[in-house]
């Protein structure tokens, strides 16, 4: 059998490496190509430059979505993991029914995002109009319902990460903890937290990308409005490409630095995160 994968794997892998290069590589290697280009459609490129990245970074109202996603996606981070985390810790203790707990925190991720943020418009919108207030008339409200929205979405997500981590915890370090004297406060900042990084590390790198490349829900809630003020990087991009004539250079540009600090971000939590691991 080991012969004949060993004779027969490109027959397996052609395929699936065919897909990769014409669905991700091609497309990336393109769009890089046409952030330099003065572009309607792919068959006009002309080449300009950096002249659509200098515009970009001149972009007032990009340079807002980029602080006002930075301050979103911080916001969401420590929100959504220290709830799942509290949450994680409570749901593995020796209580009934945790099972269905843990059912009903996790099904708001099963929701695509279009569908959740028309869902939270409308509760937001009814809540708020009582105080004559609105989400599109108010740039922090949109922001705060943001939030709202994203950690009710994936708090359960997380909950189920941080649940197998603290599962995989030996009761025997936990054991030899109670033995030395170490009180609750201490087992769980001493012990607990340290053997978790791994889950940790998984968290913190979903939260923080997800919470960078947030479209959807930022489309379907508030728009971008009042005026693009709640505008966060990825709806930005999507507007600038679409929503501007003769700025599509300009939006693939933006679409580059976006992918170049996402990447960046993303490659700095983990070595920070993964350099306090710990073996047990």
């Amino acid at each position: 059998m080991s012969k004949a994968i060993k004779k027969y794997w490109p027959i397996f892998v052609v395929p699936t490496m065919a897909a990769f290069m014409i669905g991700f590589v091609v497309p990336f290697i393109l769009g890089i190509y046409l952030s330099f280009c003065k572009f309607t459609t792919v068959t006009d490129a002309r080449f300009i430059g950096i002249s659509n990245y200098l515009v970009a970074l001149k972009d007032t109202m990009f340079q807002h979505s980029f602080w006002y996603t930075a301050a979103f996606a911080v916001i969401a981070l420590i929100v959504i993991n220290v709830i799942a985390f509290a949450l994680a810790m409570a749901l593995t203790k020796e209580l009934r029914g945790t099972n269905i707990f843990r059912t009903i925190f996790f099904m708001p991720n099963l929701i695509g995002g279009i569908v959740l943020g028309y869902i939270w418009q409308l509760i937001f919108s009814g809540i708020l109009s009582k105080y004559n207030l609105a989400l599109n008339l108010d740039s922090t409200l949109g922001f705060w319902g943001l939030v709202i929205l994203v950690s009710w979405q994936q708090i359960g997500y997380m909950m189920i990460i941080y649940i197998a981590g603290l599962q995989s915890i030996s009761t025997e370090v936990l054991e030899a903890a109670e033995i030395d004297g170490a009180n609750a406060k201490q087992k769980l900042f001493s012990v607990t937290i340290p053997m978790m990084m791994p889950s940790i590390t998984i968290c913190t790198f979903l939260t923080i990308t997800n919470g960078f490349k947030l479209f959807d829900q930022n489309l379907a809630l508030t728009g971008g409005e009042p005026s693009k003020m709640s505008e966060m990087m990825a709806l930005n991009i999507y507007n600038t490409f679409y929503g501007k004539v003769g700025y599509e250079g300009v939006g693939q540009a933006k679409a580059v630095l976006f992918f170049i600090l996402v990447v960046g971000i993303a490659l700095i939590q983990l070595r920070a995160t993964r350099s306090k691991e710990v073996q047990e």
